[in-house]
């Protein structure tokens, strides 16, 4: 009866506690916790119970009950200590934020901390189930047997695991060096698309058409991929045109110039027009311009593209490329010819 009213002020303190913003402790902290702080009050019930004598009585009972204590001591401390971990995180992520154009800083903290967290909740619960294990005199003993004479199925075992292991060392590789972090624009496999998710062995890239990618984290450690915003989030976007020889560039350059600033797109820091190419049939023209973010270059350089074709069918027609044929009559004169390309 004491134990009741005793978990129920608790659980009452953890509730109130947590409606405080400005405490570490989450709002949901004590319906997070309300499990485990059973268990472990269960825990300290039969260890009150253990500790009278004529409680539980029968062959075997007081053994029994012993076990099961130390299971829910087990059990309980390690949920609380998972729970413990992931306030920390949510804590310290706080004062980052990923939705601001300019977030590689909060990107880059939010990629290190999620690794480390299912780094530690996963050594955690290792230990706690080896804890729980160790308990049982049984399996103690087979497990003894097992590590004393498995020298070859070990060898065998490490054989078998060594890409799960390598998947898992090079997670906590990326989330040391960091070659990418989360929401980062990156091109593999041909596809365009942003880290949606790093897990200790695989990474979600969520590809521009709404397409999942499930790569193996070796693949950022072993294969070369671009990464558009790895030092910042500003990038550079570029439009090819092909066109015939007499197109007026300078004119062209104005038109860029006007586009540019008719947008929000468009940053207001690099605008370039240049001749970048030029072959027996056509000329090549690169356009360079800047946005803030992958995302926004994208629409911008399509915005780009299609308004300066416009721009040439309108009022340079003839500035498209052609392919030119020179045609030999008889008697030897010669006539040129265009033919539209």
């Amino acid at each position: 009866m004491v134990l009741t009213v005793v978990f129920s002020i608790s659980y009452f303190i953890l509730k109130k506690i947590g409606r405080n913003p400005r405490n570490i402790l989450p709002r949901n902290f004590a319906k997070r916790v309300r499990f485990p702080l059973i268990l472990l009050f269960v825990a300290i019930v039969l260890q009150i119970g253990l500790a009278k004598d004529n409680v539980f009585t029968g062959p075997g009972l007081d053994a029994f009950i012993a076990h099961l204590r130390s299971l829910l001591y087990v059990f309980s401390i390690t949920w609380f200590i998972v729970v413990g971990i992931r306030i920390v995180k949510k804590r310290i992520l706080r004062r980052f934020d990923v939705t601001l154009s300019d977030n590689l800083r909060a990107r880059k903290y939010y990629t290190q901390f999620n690794i480390l967290e299912r780094i530690l909740v996963a050594i955690v619960i290792v230990f706690a189930i080896g804890i729980a294990l160790m308990t049982f005199e049984g399996i103690r003993e087979i497990g003894v047997s097992i590590i004393t004479s498995a020298g070859i199925a070990g060898i065998i075992l490490g054989l078998s695991a060594q890409k799960a292991i390598g998947n898992l060392l090079a997670g906590i590789q990326i989330a040391i060096t960091q070659p990418i972090r989360l929401d980062d624009v990156v091109i593999v496999e041909g596809e365009w698309g942003r880290i949606e998710e790093i897990r200790l062995t695989y990474v979600v890239v969520k590809i521009w058409d709404q397409r999942r990618m499930v790569l193996p984290t070796t693949y950022f450690i072993e294969k070369p991929f671009q990464n558009w915003t790895r030092n910042n989030s500003e990038i550079l976007g570029t439009v090819f045109l092909h066109t015939d020889y007499n197109v007026p560039v300078n004119e062209l350059r104005k038109e860029l110039t006007r586009l540019l600033e008719s947008t929000n797109l468009w940053d207001g820091k690099v605008n370039v027009l240049q001749v970048t190419d030029a072959t027996e049939k056509s000329m090549e023209l690169r356009a360079l311009m800047s946005a803030k973010d992958s995302g926004i270059a994208w629409d911008l350089r399509v915005y780009v593209r299609e308004k300066l074709l416009e721009f040439l069918r309108i009022n340079y027609p003839e500035s498209l490329p052609v392919s030119r044929v020179e045609v030999q009559q008889q008697g030897g004169e010669k006539s040129e010819g265009f033919q539209g390309k």
